[in-house]
């Protein structure tokens, strides 16, 4: 487990965050997708024009080893059903064929799936950017190549994922990130608990190194004593994805790193404001 001193320290910092009742950053959630097309180049730069801290977005590696921004399994979704292409089975080519903005508005058409190289592209020198890996540990070595090239600094990046061993191998090879390790939970519909529970929670963190959890806003699990546990520590704290402002104050009190919201401008608003 983490040095007692740097959990000790994380929780003064802790205890400071709490009393001003603001989250450390607003994420734009796959850009400001509430407004854009996902994931796409006309999210991100919405996103910085609402003034989010940082974004995030997901990542795949296609068939022919480029790193592509794409949320879900297939395209079918955000092309409006028109293609249905994994991008570990396709080319780059055939990806960048594709219209991933009609199905949203009109006047998104032809937007298309950006490389990861683009979306660094737009982050500011005071942005920061979430990268969620998307696939497995095939595409750690071919992400340090991309982040090797970046004029962003290592602490305007941090790297997301599910996978823990996706979480653990960028630790490894990338140590001058961050690494946050995700989690959702799912109710047992017998006996009402949930999982994965704080011990499996910590033991994983533990395991992969991460330095930061991000955890589902499930406030049924996600309470002060949760918190408390994960800042002994010694790991940060960020959550996904808070829509309602009265829920975002709440993590904002909790004394989260970030809020990742679909609607940065809304979010920061209502918590800068304390009128959610």
């Amino acid at each position: 487990m983490r040095l007692i001193v740097g959990g000790l320290l994380v929780m003064a910092c802790w205890a400071s965050v709490v009393r001003t009742g603001e989250a450390q950053m607003i994420v734009a959630h796959r850009g400001a997708s509430f407004d854009a097309p996902e994931n796409t180049l006309a999210a991100f730069q919405e996103a910085w024009k609402q003034k989010a801290d940082a974004i995030e977005g997901d990542f795949y590696l296609t068939k022919d080893g480029h790193i592509v921004c794409l949320h879900d399994k297939t395209t079918e979704r955000t092309t409006g059903g028109a293609a249905k292409l994994k991008p570990a089975e396709a080319s780059l080519e055939q990806l960048r064929d594709l219209d991933v903005g009609s199905w949203k508005h009109e006047k998104y058409a032809g937007e298309r799936i950006p490389l990861l190289d683009e979306v660094l592209a737009t982050v500011p020198q005071a942005g920061k950017i979430l990268i969620e890996i998307k696939c497995g540990p095939e595409i750690v070595e071919p992400l340090r190549v991309v982040l090797e090239k970046t004029t962003l600094r290592p602490e305007q990046i941090v790297i997301i994922c599910f996978n823990q061993e996706v979480v653990k191998q960028c630790r490894e090879k990338m140590p001058q990130f961050k690494a946050n390790w995700l989690t959702s939970y799912k109710q047992n519909a017998l006996t009402g608990k949930w999982s994965p529970g704080l011990a499996s929670v910590l033991e994983s963190l533990d395991k992969t190194g991460a330095t930061g959890l991000g955890t589902q806003a499930r406030d049924e699990v996600v309470t002060a004593d949760f918190v408390r546990e994960i800042r002994k520590a010694g790991v940060e704290c960020h959550v996904w994805t808070v829509n309602e402002p009265a829920q975002a104050a709440r993590y904002a009190e909790l004394g989260f790193d970030s809020i990742t919201t679909d609607k940065p401008a809304e979010i920061r608003s209502a918590i800068q404001s304390g009128n959610p």
